[in-house]
């Protein structure tokens, strides 16, 4: 193992910088380098000096520099469902009626009659051209989601609602005059569940609750297989592919956590977010979101939509491993939420994300099949990539592809 090479990194904050020495420690032995003449943006030389491969031989800066934003246009992701579009602004209820008509609303018991292929042509479809689809009957009882939203809203009252209160008083965000970047309004404490669960650990949980949401858990892996199950059968992978894929070689199984979320009334909702834009990091994303409190999100065709608040149902979105491993077909999509002024938002995102040391590339197969497209997706490993991804979350994805493309270039992953 090579230790990383610690120091300051321009652009980055101190606070940024103090996370990356707490979470950068080392980089595997596959990243031994090969020399070999590669030529990167300034953007990509930053996002390696960021993951400590400031020094890496044969990475060289191109003359003409591109600008780089949160708009990128080309590279990748640059398809309907990437994040590679110019927002035409900042209304978040421009395309609201529309497109709220339109977003993908799957019923998982249409799977089993005569109307599954119509099913399965509307999830590909969500995949392809939204990165987010919403679920109905989806296998979890409304009794057991009932139970879940109940515990979870009188665990924050009890638990959580004063000590948000005291977080916004010390920060003296109840009159804030400008826009707020470097905070979100939202509660939140984490689970998880593989490879190993912790919830036994955490405070202010009663054993009730706790039992609750660990049943929750085993029924969220289920679903979740079974979805990356129906991926592999639209893309024309075999069955298992996904799961095995975000195996870890040690562990052999994939990290499952739960982050649970309240977003309380906001007196400035259009100074602070809820949460800032951001695509999700690892592999499916299971939400079961407030049925009543809207405020959630996604950026599609360079339009902010909302994803439509609904009873029961549970919302599907898809994270920059998949779109790794699909080289592109399917989409991670830029996501945030708006704090509102009335009514407290419950969220509980459940992450199925590869092993720490899975080696994440894109599928043989569907590379074969986009022979004609030159855009070939990295092969990393996976924290290696959440290396890169702590401080730079609210950032655009495809520099953070271009800096672990470089790096591969230069040292290549292990083989599968």
């Amino acid at each position: 193992m090579k230790r990383i090479q610690k120091g300051p990194v321009r652009g980055i904050s101190l606070k940024l910088q103090e996370e990356r020495e707490r979470r950068m420690d080392f980089v595997p032995d596959e990243f031994a380098i090969k020399t070999d003449r590669i030529e990167v943006d300034k953007e990509t030389i930053d996002l390696l000096a960021y993951l400590g491969m400031s020094e890496l031989p044969g990475i060289v800066l191109k003359k003409e520099t591109p600008m780089v934003s949160t708009s990128i246009s080309g590279g990748f992701g640059g398809g309907r469902g990437g994040s590679g579009r110019r927002i035409k602004g900042n209304n978040p209820l421009s395309s609201k009626q529309r497109e709220m008509e339109n977003f993908p609303l799957v019923n998982m018991e249409k799977l089993n009659d005569a109307e599954r292929k119509a099913t399965m042509d509307k999830i590909k479809d969500a995949c392809e051209n939204w990165g987010f689809f919403e679920l109905v009957n989806h296998g979890i009882s409304n009794e057991m989601l009932d139970t879940v939203e109940r515990m979870t809203k009188e665990h924050y009252k009890k638990c959580m609602e004063q000590r948000f209160k005291e977080m916004v008083t010390a920060k003296a965000l109840e009159d804030v005059k400008t826009e707020v970047n470097n905070v979100d309004w939202e509660s939140t404490f984490f689970i998880r569940h593989l490879p190993n669960s912790n919830i036994s650990e955490i405070p202010d949980l009663d054993d009730e609750y706790r039992e609750v949401m660990r049943d929750f858990a085993g029924k969220l892996e289920k679903l979740a297989e079974e979805l990356l199950d129906l991926l592999c059968e639209n893309l024309g992978l075999e069955k298992g592919y996904l799961k095995k894929a975000f195996q870890g070689s040690k562990s052999k199984a994939p990290n499952f956590g739960t982050k649970v979320s309240n977003y309380p009334p906001c007196p400035t909702p259009d100074l602070i977010k809820g949460l800032r834009a951001h695509t999700d990091a690892g592999g499916i994303i299971l939400l079961f979101q407030d049925g009543k409190v809207s405020g959630l999100q996604l950026l599609k065709d360079g339009e902010w939509i909302d994803v439509p608040p609904m009873h029961h149902s549970i919302v599907i979105n898809l994270g920059d491993q998949i779109e790794v491993i699909t080289n592109g077909k399917y989409k991670s999509v830029m996501h945030r939420v708006i704090a509102q002024t009335n009514g407290t938002r419950m969220s509980i995102a459940s992450f199925y994300n590869p092993g720490n040391d899975a080696v994440i590339y894109p599928a043989k197969k569907l590379v074969k099949e986009e022979s004609e497209n030159e855009q070939v997706y990295p092969k990393f490993v996976f924290d290696d990539y959440m290396k890169l991804y702590a401080g730079l979350k609210f950032q655009a994805k495809e520099p953070r592809f271009e800096a672990m493309k470089a790096a591969e270039a230069c040292s290549p992953a292990a083989t599968p």
